[in-house]
């Protein structure tokens, strides 16, 4: 176990990914204006009525968002992490450390659901499942994570030149608090900086992908068990 968590998190692999500077600074402005616009789609989403088709169509704007914001911003690397003598790319490695986080989140939901304020934070959230179509929730779930973390991990990772996991976990969490729900943004919190950890080390997106989604359709389907 301490050794899977230090090559997925903290074992930084040799690459060679630098911009120009003229990149570089196309990044910047990319990423500062993406996440705003971004932020405000996200907001607006959250508080369509549940199960509409308008609130669809906005999970649908919000991943294009991402995605776009990610491409323009130059280029993006999938990334590597050690195993034995070599590097691979990370697959299972960032999906069991994706069902772990969610394993953390189920033993803090027993908790939070006793705590009335905080449960109606969560169960806000949770009417857009028992309103809408799961199948479809699923669907849009799974491609925002994927643009999220194109977005957080790839483009504006890459466009922040010091301590990048804290100030791409802060813009994270900035952007979910959009939704006015303080219990979306304690997610952010720890899913941004594991995703950001892992952005860190194997120096890619398919890391922070893989453990995104894992999680987001994992707690999709658990949550509504537990509240």
């Amino acid at each position: 176990m301490r050794t899977f968590i230090r090559r997925s998190l903290w074992d930084v692999v040799p690459r060679d990914q630098r911009d120009t500077a003229a990149a570089f600074r196309r990044r910047q402005v990319v990423a500062a204006i993406v996440v705003l616009v971004g932020a405000a789609v996200l907001g607006w989403s959250l508080r369509l009525e549940p199960g509409s088709n308008v609130f669809y169509v906005a999970a649908v704007v919000l991943a294009g968002v991402w995605a776009a914001g990610a491409f323009l911003s130059g280029r993006l690397h999938l990334g590597r992490i050690a195993h034995g003598e070599g590097l691979i790319r990370p697959v299972v490695a960032p999906i069991l450390l994706g069902l772990l986080l969610v394993g953390v989140f189920v033993l803090g939901s027993l908790v939070v659901r006793e705590i009335e304020p905080l449960a109606d934070y969560v169960s806000s959230v949770l009417a857009y499942a028992d309103e809408g179509s799961l199948a479809v929730l699923a669907v849009i779930t799974f491609f925002n994570g994927i643009a999220e973390e194109l977005f957080f991990r790839g483009a504006m990772y890459a466009a922040i030149p010091r301590h990048p996991v804290l100030w791409t976990t802060l813009a994270y969490v900035v952007a979910t608090l959009a939704t006015g729900n303080i219990m979306l943004g304690f997610a952010a919190i720890v899913l941004g900086a594991v995703c950001g950890l892992e952005r860190r080390a194997s120096g890619g997106v398919l890391a922070p992908i893989l453990t995104h989604i894992t999680w987001s359709l994992s707690m999709l389907f658990v949550l509504p068990l537990l509240f």
